[in-house]
């Protein structure tokens, strides 16, 4: 297909770390999309559990046989990096409500900053509990978080 004409979603987060709600969000997302690229934000001021490398890699390891996934670190607004990698959606996963409203207001906001569409996949019942702050915090006191991250993930302990 055209890479121009294909349906490239780009796929954002911290992902500090890659949870199984995250994975459910790009397997679902495939059967949507040509091509998605989950995009590692990250803030050189801010220091994660996880360093941007360390997510790359276990992401990137996740998906080593999907070639219809890339996996990249980008700095700054989500919006400029989608426009510059060629994604024409912005993809995302809501939990509930508090989620939506949240992505609403960031979806219309992108939307007339760059021309580029949100498609907001709601969570699956038994993932809605699932966030990577809840992750960081069950780490950081000392319970086991290896069923809430995706794959490979590197599981560190504190």
């Amino acid at each position: 297909m055209n890479a121009d004409r294909q349906k490239t979603a780009l796929f954002a987060g911290s992902f500090d770390p890659f949870t199984i709600g995250h994975e459910a969000i790009v397997r679902r997302g495939l059967g949507i999309f040509d091509r998605i690229i989950i995009g590692i934000g990250y803030n050189e001021n801010k220091h994660g559990t996880w360093t941007p490398d360390e997510r790359l890699e276990a992401i990137r390891g996740l998906y080593s046989g999907e070639p219809r996934v890339n996996v990249e670190l980008y700095t700054g607004l989500t919006v400029d990096y989608a426009v510059k990698s060629g994604a024409r959606f912005l993809l995302r996963g809501v939990r509930g409500a508090i989620d939506f409203e949240y992505e609403r207001n960031l979806a219309d906001i992108n939307r007339a900053i760059s021309g580029i569409e949100t498609v907001i996949l709601i969570s699956e019942p038994d993932m809605a509990i699932v966030s990577s702050s809840m992750v960081r915090e069950l780490l950081h006191n000392g319970y086991d978080i290896s069923r809430y991250v995706a794959g490979n993930f590197i599981i560190k302990s504190k």
